[in-house]
């Protein structure tokens, strides 16, 4: 996608803090970080949700989650958290799905 975000960061048009690039996946610090720790961990395939994904792009969706396992690991994390928000209802603000990897602070649940 030409004027998607994500894809302009993994193509190294826009500048990012990797924490993690393989052939499939890119991982970066937020810009607008929630918690003193928070990673986006994103395929190099644009896929622009959840709710877009096919069932070919399910070994690339269990990478992401392992990913995040590994980077949270490398990190030394104990307690964190996953999300992937589907839709604008949601908070999905950037149409390439992405998982937000969270940690450094208290959560509660339901989150506020």
């Amino acid at each position: 996608m030409n004027d998607c975000i994500f894809c302009k960061i993994i193509k190294g048009e826009i500048p990012s803090q990797k924490v993690y690039d393989s052939p499939t996946l890119l991982a970066f610090k937020d810009i607008h970080p929630v918690s003193p720790v928070h990673i986006l961990i994103i395929p190099k395939k644009h896929i622009p949700s959840l709710s877009d994904a096919a069932a070919a792009d399910q070994a690339l969706l269990g990478e992401m989650l392992l990913a995040a396992k590994n980077i949270a690991s490398e990190k030394e994390l104990s307690d964190y958290r996953i999300i992937i928000n589907n839709g604008r209802g949601s908070g999905q603000t950037v149409f390439h799905i992405h998982l937000h990897l969270l940690s450094g602070r208290l959560f509660t649940w339901p989150p506020g």
